[in-house]
């Protein structure tokens, strides 16, 4: 059974609360790790995040068995992975060798020889920081922006006893998947390959028919996509005329494949083994990419016909991908979701949410209903500001009845009534202010939210909620470590 966190008792133990944080370092695995340590010291907002992590790793679980990893060690290693933006290899080097992260995770000895030490292996690291799920992570994040705007209304001695005024600002940016650029010729190889794959763990299983020579079609799959690929990378003379003859043997070729898989599959489709039902679930999938696949690059090389955008494939690994045109200088295009943030004035994310085949305009509903669960007692939502991609009437009308002051620009010719809205100072002053945002997005994106490298949309979510909340924790350190250093300046300036 798994616990919160219980430190081994014996000589030379270092404690959390012992671990020395330079609170003059602008690092951000500094910043990260005075968060996580205000958090475990601090016993209110300790309560609420292991009563969550508890909710989500532990529950139905029995009370016997191992302990495993704490949940503990598996908040800071996650959060470190996503602050530093690293891959698993990095982070178990970290956790083993860094003596403040050990520190931090409880597991410092400071008289023990190192190969005597905790030792974290990469499978261990791996299958414990994906037990959370982005629903956690918000609530967890949630309790973190609490924590720092009560460190921040400390600040001001006449706020202790009144509302904290938000001041939210909203956007949203590309966050892409791990894929290869999608060409059809290129994700019908994908589809070639992975069947080729799949029948290469069935024959360790089976007799299979018409697969002796398995590499040699696995070659000549790839001789004739490349032979079209240079063709169509290099044109060159008689162009068009050499395309479509390397494009009707790249399809010779797709569809003898085709012919051999499915007679796999008619063969092993009786067959009981749960192996064989796991690959030829596979298979199939594969085998209708390559179907598709092959028709399209069909039509659109040799009959010239242009495929519409709702029938395009991006990936057959992550089918989730959307084709992203925010218009941006050098990157007109982008592959992967558009995430939506809110931040506040202290630059917390309050809010974030992975946009599935949405637009910004019809979110602002959703977004409202969020923010007015989140914030209740102790907060007045005082403004909320937008760029044009987010107006709609229905949102503008819908927010303003929560905030004092909705800064949405209206896109367009603008009625009077509308210039008039949009000249007043506090609008203006709101909207210059705006920008803020995105230097928030931008260090969000160092929190490892820029490229996902997880599978799958649950994973793509997972990625983004770790880097939100690593996001978060961040900036509750930074402040811990600024009031400290200021505590630290009025003590000597006083004696």
């Amino acid at each position: 059974m798994r616990k919160r966190f219980e430190q081994q008792l014996e000589f030379g133990a270092q404690l959390i609360s012992e671990v020395e944080i330079d609170k003059r370092s602008r690092d951000q695995l500094s910043q990260l790790l005075s968060g996580l340590q205000y958090i475990f010291l601090t016993k209110e907002v300790n309560e609420k995040v292991f009563k969550l992590l508890e909710g989500k790793i532990l529950a139905g679980k029995k009370e016997t068995g191992r302990t495993g990893m704490t949940l503990w060690e598996i908040l800071v290693l996650g959060s470190i992975r996503q602050n530093l933006d690293i891959d698993y290899d990095r982070l178990q080097h970290i956790s083993n060798f860094d003596m403040a992260v050990r520190g931090i995770m409880g597991v410092h000895n400071l008289t023990t020889d190192w190969e005597k030490k905790k030792y974290y292996a990469l499978q261990t690291i791996k299958d414990n920081v994906v037990l959370l799920d982005e629903e956690t992570m918000d609530k967890i994040s949630a309790v973190v922006v609490e924590a720092g705007h009560k460190l921040k209304k400390s600040e001001d001695k006449k706020g202790l006893d009144t509302e904290i005024n938000l001041e939210l600002k909203t956007d949203s940016y590309a966050v892409e998947t791990t894929i290869h650029f999608p060409t059809d010729i290129w994700l019908l190889w994908d589809s070639i390959r992975k069947s080729i794959s799949v029948i290469e763990l069935l024959k360790e299983e089976f007799e299979l028919s018409g697969w002796g020579k398995i590499k040699v079609w696995f070659d000549k799959s790839k001789k004739a996509y490349n032979r079209v690929a240079n063709i169509h990378r290099k044109k060159g003379k008689n162009y068009k005329e050499r395309l479509e003859v390397a494009t009707k043997d790249y399809l010779s070729v797709s569809n003898e494949v085709s012919k051999r898989v499915v007679i796999t599959m008619v063969q092993l489709e009786n067959v009981g083994s749960k192996k064989a039902l796991i690959l030829l679930i596979a298979l199939k999938k594969y085998h209708d990419y390559l179907l598709k696949l092959s028709d399209q690059v069909d039509r659109r090389l040799l009959q010239g016909e242009k495929i519409p955008h709702e029938e395009k494939i991006f990936s057959i690994f992550e089918e989730h991908t959307e084709w992203l045109a925010k218009g941006k200088i050098g990157r007109p295009v982008e592959l992967g979701h558009n995430v939506q943030i809110t931040t506040d004035q202290y630059h917390f994310i309050v809010d974030h949410k992975v946009m599935v085949k949405e637009v910004d305009k019809e979110t602002t509903i959703e977004l409202g209903r969020r923010l007015g669960n989140k914030f209740g007692q102790g907060y007045k939502l005082s403004s909320i500001s937008f760029d044009r991609g987010f107006y709609s009437k229905l949102g503008y009308d819908f927010l303003s009845k929560q905030f004092d002051l909705v800064v949405m620009p209206k896109p367009g010719k603008k009625s009077g009534k509308q210039e008039l809205l949009e000249s007043q100072d506090d609008f203006v002053e709101k909207r210059r202010k705006h920008s803020a945002v995105e230097a928030n997005i931008n260090e969000l994106e160092h929190c490892g939210a820029n490229k996902v490298p997880d599978k799958g949309l649950h994973g793509f979510k997972r990625y983004v909620g770790w880097s939100v909340l690593s996001y978060n924790l961040k900036r509750l350190g930074k402040i811990v470590m600024e009031q400290e250093l200021l505590s630290t300046v009025r003590y000597l300036n006083a004696a």
